[in-house]
């Protein structure tokens, strides 16, 4: 008798499971309890005092093979299933022939007992084994067994063991499926005769997405959901606006236009298959479900974690923030990209996080078995494309795409699968490409025999038509009207959008389909941001104060608690991290929420935050921020995983939709950000631009040269300045705590949105030179341009040295020491959009002879230096001199005896140069 195969390929696992069932059965599933059950019985050396009869062991060795049988199936049928529409023959896997579970041809008549499979119903084996291939090796494999709670594989087992037969499926459903078949083939077939050579990233080869979509899209009623957030790359996506959500074919038929431009509020557009949507999908049965396509950039999978973020706010604004059952995040994958882009795995990673969980995310990987051109073999070292889902315990469906039959009923086991469990599932929908990468790509010249092969295959739609009409389930007549009205549909809208194309430019009505969103133009004007004293005393009694039986830490009540109410009754000065705290609450009391995530965030990477308070005996955590009145907003602190894309990509969705929150992404040290250089660049800088989409987020970057090397000193403030144009994004930095307070409460103050990029201190944190009086909280706004303490009169003035940051307290204490009286100091707190009015205003008083110096820390190719030097010179008709460290390809030395000097040195050239 041959090993079984679980003997053969798992026995770590076997023997680890067989521990556990021995001490408690019910601690494993059903499978294994059946196997070992099995296994001791026939290993009984008695009952009642009389030997096991030869009967019974016989029995009993069956039992476990047939066994061990159901369970290799189960972990293993997805190797042999015939998900590749494409392949000729079915795989094979020699761990599952019937010698190597321990069978033989002979046996294949003999009568056995499935037990926990197909509801323990006596059959043959010859029965059993062509049950297992077709629930577990037909056009749809799946994998499930690596998930570790049994509770969630018995359920998955049990739906795939009812799964319908095909001859028992309703004819209407039938119908419905070659519709929504058709109406896809109908719509990619146009564009290819109408508008040949235009890249539109054909869905041909895999319409059954549309199915995948559509069976979702109507099951969100009795599963309770009423929104739809959704993600996908380029392939496919302008089937998916028109056929999913509803975009008018004239404006997708407009924007194939040679002479089309948007009807944009401001910016440069993108091209039309980035485009996001938004609409309303109104059902059959009543229900409206919303849907929202969110835009992408050529970047695949960087808008995962978008997606997350969006859906997540989504369920706060329908009070869904418990169960999270009523928005589902929906993202649509290719399968080079997939396994390939590391921001999948990190967001697969958010998933289950108290502070990033969306209650469970579908994601379907149009698996067309290529990247660009190349394929499989040389793209992963995994079997499948969606291994990486298996770090979350993802249940993983692959599935034919050329079996519709075989892609609902997986859609729907995924849609039923996420509301139940609130976790991650993939659909692994296997295709093809019928063309190129794009239209104007030719693919044969890479992979000559696998195109050959997919030019005389017919499509889904068609094989599906044909296999309808042979089962007497449509007539030719009811096929021709479909496709014929479909046809139509496309020919009209085109023939209307010509007409208008042949009108004069001053004939034709302005273009009203813009999903844009707009805004006023920036201004630095602001609702007032001082607080007065009330609130100021009642955001310190609430940080000072805990609740009856919460067992504080000694030093914890020392170095916060006692401190802040010291601060207080002193009237000052307050820190930086006590001003961040005094801004938070005077949101909160203001009804503004706060969301706050990043790496250790919660206590400050420098230990000085404190947000969280955690009992000394019991480690409950406590955040004086939520109490400190009975009516006030909400406040969320969340520490997140060591992961820069994806944490700053869902912090970015969560602002798109939720733009009535202060919301921070805090890096652990700026130096890092650009770890998340994707999300900054394709997203945060130029989303208002290319999609009218504005966000308020607010990015924390610790900046500063103390001597920490150069993976700790600089958050690359120059590629920020470099990205800034047409007031994209604001870029801050500060030198002191009250104009950190009085920028985030502008950020909420104003009646437009646009991200804050502050260059937050380190060495700042605690000195008390860069701490505020309690008068400047009280009065008083942000200030984007500051001086210092004049020790001259104006006129006198010879030198003006501008800066930003920093660097400004070390040519202070230069300036002091020295007492040198000629020198003027500028602070610039907000690098852009650059306040020129207020500069002009500030050196009104000075000589107009004076000489002219910038002042910076970091290299002379980093740092404000080359974007601050031609606006200055611009604006004031005079050259600028450089103080600062000399061009290097690292942002900073790493001997601190060498930072020493060099920081010694600039400091003094800003008086001597």
């Amino acid at each position: 008798m041959g090993t079984s195969i679980g003997a053969r390929a798992n026995l770590d696992l076997i023997e680890e499971n067989y521990r556990r069932w021995q001490q408690n059965p019910k601690s494993v599933d059903s499978g294994w309890a059946a196997f070992f059950e099995g296994f001791e019985l026939g290993n009984l050396p008695q009952r009642d005092g009389a030997g096991v009869t030869e009967a019974e062991a016989c029995e009993a060795a069956l039992q476990t093979r047939v066994d061990g049988l159901i369970y290799a199936y189960c972990s293993l049928g997805h190797t042999i299933a015939r998900v590749d529409p494409l392949a000729e023959k079915p795989p094979r896997n020699p761990l599952l022939g019937l010698r190597e579970l321990g069978f033989s041809e002979s046996d294949l008549d003999l009568r056995v007992s499935s037990k926990f499979f197909l509801d323990n119903r006596s059959m043959t084996l010859r029965e059993m084994l062509a049950g297992l291939e077709r629930i577990y090796a037909d056009s749809l494999g799946s994998e499930f067994m690596h998930i570790q709670d049994p509770r969630v594989r018995e359920w998955i087992r049990k739906r795939l063991e009812t799964r319908p037969h095909k001859h028992s499926t309703p004819r209407a459903v039938q119908v419905a499926l070659l519709r929504t078949l058709l109406e896809a083939e109908s719509f990619e077939t146009f564009l290819h005769t109408r508008y040949v050579g235009q890249k539109r990233f054909s869905l041909q080869g895999a319409e059954s997405l549309m199915v995948v979509l559509d069976t979702i899209l109507h099951k969100c009623p009795e599963g309770g959901v009423e929104e739809i957030c959704m993600g996908m790359a380029h392939r496919g996506r302008l089937n998916v606006l028109a056929n999913f959500l509803r975009k008018s074919l004239k404006v997708i038929f407009t924007e194939f236009t040679d002479n089309y431009v948007p009807d944009l509020v401001a910016g440069d557009g993108d091209v039309k298959y980035h485009l996001g949507y938004h609409s309303v999908r109104r059902l059959a049965s009543g229900a409206e479900i919303e849907i929202r396509l969110s835009s992408n950039p050529s970047h695949l999978e960087a808008v995962d974690p978008v997606v997350e973020g969006q859906a997540r706010a989504r369920q706060r604004i329908r009070g869904d923030t418990e169960h999270r059952k009523k928005v589902l995040p929906l993202l649509v994958h290719g399968d080079a990209a997939f396994i390939a882009q590391g921001i999948v795995a990190e967001t697969l990673n958010l998933s289950q996080l108290h502070g990033y969980s969306t209650g469970g995310t579908i994601h379907t990987v149009v698996n067309n078995q290529i990247g660009f051109t190349t394929l499989p073999k040389d793209a992963r070292s995994s079997q499948y494309a969606t291994d990486i889902a298996k770090i979350i315990e993802a249940p993983i469906f692959h599935v034919n795409g050329d079996d519709p039959l075989a892609v609902k009923f997986v859609s729907d086991l995924a849609f039923d699968f996420r509301q139940q469990f609130g976790r991650d599932v993939v659909i692994d929908l296997y295709c093809y490409r019928r063309y190129g990468h794009n239209e104007g790509d030719e693919p044969s010249f890479t992979q000559p025999d696998l195109y050959a092969k997919i030019e005389k295959r017919p499509s889904v739609t068609q094989l599906y038509k044909r296999e309808l009409l042979e089962a007497g389930a449509l007539n030719e007549d009811d096929a021709a009207s479909l496709e014929t009205e479909f046809a139509l549909r496309l020919e009209m809208t085109r023939d209307e959008v010509d007409a208008i194309e042949k009108r004069k430019a001053s004939e034709k009505a302005r273009f009203r389909e813009s999903t844009a969103i707009f805004q006023p133009e920036y201004t630095s004007e602001s609702e007032p941001t001082a607080i007065n004293e009330k609130t100021l005393k009642a955001i310190v009694d609430g940080l000072t104060r805990v609740p009856e039986g919460f067992e504080i830490q000694p030093k914890i009540e020392r170095i916060v608690i006692d401190y802040q109410r010291k601060v207080f009754q002193d009237g000052g000065p307050y820190p930086w991290h006590y001003a961040e705290a005094l801004a938070f609450g005077s949101l909160l009391l203001d009804g503004i929420p706060v969301r706050l995530s990043g790496q250790d965030s919660s206590r400050g990477t420098f230990s000085t935050r404190h947000s969280v308070l955690y009992d000394a005996r019991t480690g409950k955590p406590y955040v004086p921020l939520m109490h400190l009145a009975e009516k006030q907003a909400r406040i969320c602190i969340y520490n997140s995983p060591l992961s820069e894309a994806a944490v700053l990509g869902f912090d970015y969705g969560y602002s798109l939709d939720y733009p009535k929150m202060l919301l921070l992404w805090e890096a652990q040290f700026g130096d890092f950000a650009n770890g998340a250089q994707t999300i900054i660049d394709q997203f945060i800088v130029s989303a208002e631009s290319k999609w009218q989409r504005p966000s308020g987020i607010v990015l924390l970057l610790p900046h500063g040269y103390e001597g920490q090397g150069p993976e700790h000193s600089s958050a690359r403030l120059e590629r920020f300045l470099q990205a800034c144009a047409e007031d994209n994004i604001q870029v801050c930095n500060l030198t002191t705590a009250a104009q950190y307070f009085h920028v985030l409460r502008r950020q909420m103050k104003r009646d437009f949105i646009k991200p804050l990029i502050i260059m937050t201190p380190k060495s700042l944190l605690r000195a008390k030179f860069a701490s505020s009086p309690a008068e400047e909280f009280l009065h008083g706004r942000f200030e984007e341009i500051l001086g210092a303490p004049e020790t001259a009169p104006a006129d006198k003035v010879k030198r003006i040295i501008f800066c930003s940051g920093k660097v400004y307290y070390d040519l202070l204490n230069y300036r002091t020491q020295r007492k040198i009286d000629d020198a003027a100091i500028i602070r610039i707190e907000q690098l852009r959009p650059l306040a020129e009015k207020r500069l002009r205003e500030m050196l009104k008083p000075f000589p107009k002879d004076a000489k002219f110096v910038w002042c910076q820390e970091e290299p002379e190719n980093m740092g404000a230096w080359t974007f601050i030097e031609p606006r200055l010179r611009t604006i004031f008709c005079t050259e600028i001199a450089y103080a600062g460290r000399e061009a290097s390809a690292s942002p900073a030395v790493g001997a601190l005896a060498r930072h020493k000097r060099e920081q010694t040195r600039l400091v003094a050239d800003a008086f001597s140069l």
